[in-house]
């Protein structure tokens, strides 16, 4: 990847208003550990807004190709952050992730699922974060054993895993079993299907020891269970109008965007470039991840799976709002959350500056930004 040289950034207002909402159904089990990865070093030069360090999250997944590829030494973030340090951490869910968002000590910008972040917005009263930017539509799928599971007819009285209580795909699950007519008590997993929520790194072994049927989840972890014998039964893609979903934002801690927004605009000019050069890229894209994974992960992807996950996913800067809204009605629907009221989740002001000195239309934010307040 070539090295890009850091530009000025201009100033974002951001306006913070109240808005009240009601409380949350059920909590999300924000118990994920968080792992401090090798950091990529300061270019040096200026530092943006005077800062000495941004404390920026992401998993390591291939759902999260933006910062496993654009966050290395070399790539464009670091590059336009210039004498700014960035400091990482690694997640294996994302309530894990808005949790450390949450901290005083925890981290400042955080890639992360819509239903995380949903769910962390309105627990705090619309106060906590904005999302920012988009990163990656699809790359979710419900992955079987075909002995056991042959169609969606086979899954009550199955066993089948998610990431985490109240991540996305738990949601996702959830929503569609419902909507299959089968009951599920959203905090225990109970019910006419068994939901078993489980870290993404011991999904395989489990499914391969029988202890599940099936799981909905992110790539790699559908394609690597594919990759032991199981089956794509349902490519979440199949589900939305376009084949077109958010898997991944980008959101950062409203307090910080207040205080360092050149920061922000400094990571979305990088974000920005790192989604450019992946689609440009793809056999380099995926050379870089998986050197990512091998260091975040301990692990790297067999060059089958790794190509059958990438092709799960598109990478857009694009946050596709309105998906979001909707999943926020999904996790209403299913008893997760009390009401979404999401007014004021998004700022796309910096995203929208980004874009437009590079000749690109702005992206909406589906009437959720900071200016649509009541």
């Amino acid at each position: 990847m070539p090295r890009i040289h850091p530009r000025p950034a201009r100033r974002a207002a951001t306006a913070l208003v109240a808005l009240p909402v009601l409380l949350l159904a059920a909590g999300c089990g924000y118990g994920s550990k968080a792992v401090t990865s090798g950091d990529p070093k300061p270019v040096g030069g200026k530092k943006v807004d005077g800062l000495d360090e941004v404390k920026i999250g992401y998993f390591p997944n291939v759902t999260h190709a933006t910062p496993l590829v654009g966050l290395r030494s070399g790539g464009p973030i670091p590059e336009e952050l210039g004498g700014t340090r960035v400091k990482t951490q690694v997640f294996n869910a994302g309530p894990a992730a808005i949790e450390a968002l949450n901290a005083k000590d925890g981290v400042d910008m955080t890639w992360v699922g819509p239903s995380p972040a949903i769910n962390g917005y309105v627990k705090s009263g619309g106060q906590n974060l904005r999302i920012v930017a988009g990163a990656t539509s699809g790359g979710a799928s419900l992955v079987v054993n075909p002995k056991k599971i042959r169609s969606v007819d086979d899954l009550k009285g199955k066993k089948i895993a998610t990431p985490q209580l109240g991540n996305t795909q738990d949601v996702a699950l959830l929503h569609y079993l419902k909507g299959k007519g089968i009951e599920v008590s959203p905090e225990t997993g109970e019910g006419e299907t068994s939901v078993l929520r489980q870290d993404n790194k011991e999904i395989p072994t489990t499914f391969q020891q029988g202890g599940i049927d099936g799981a909905w989840v992110p790539e790699p972890t559908a394609s690597n269970l594919v990759s032991k014998g199981g089956k794509r039964l349902l490519n979440e893609k199949e589900l939305w109008k376009g084949g077109k979903f958010v898997t991944t934002n980008l959101v950062v801690r409203q307090d910080f965007l207040k205080k360092h927004p050149d920061v922000v605009e400094a990571v979305l000019r990088g974000s920005v470039k790192t989604n450019a050069w992946i689609r440009s890229h793809p056999d380099a894209a995926k050379k870089r991840i998986n050197e990512a994974l091998q260091r975040d992960a301990g692990k790297r992807l067999p060059g089958k799976v790794l190509d059958t996950a990438f092709a799960q996913i598109d990478v857009t800067d694009d946050p596709l709002a309105a998906t979001l809204r909707q999943q926020a009605d999904h996790a209403s629907s299913v008893g997760l959350l009390k009401e979404a009221r999401l007014n004021g989740i998004y700022d796309l002001t910096p995203l929208n500056r980004v874009l437009e000195s590079e000749g690109r239309p702005a992206l909406t934010d589906a009437g959720l930004g900071p200016d649509d307040r009541p």
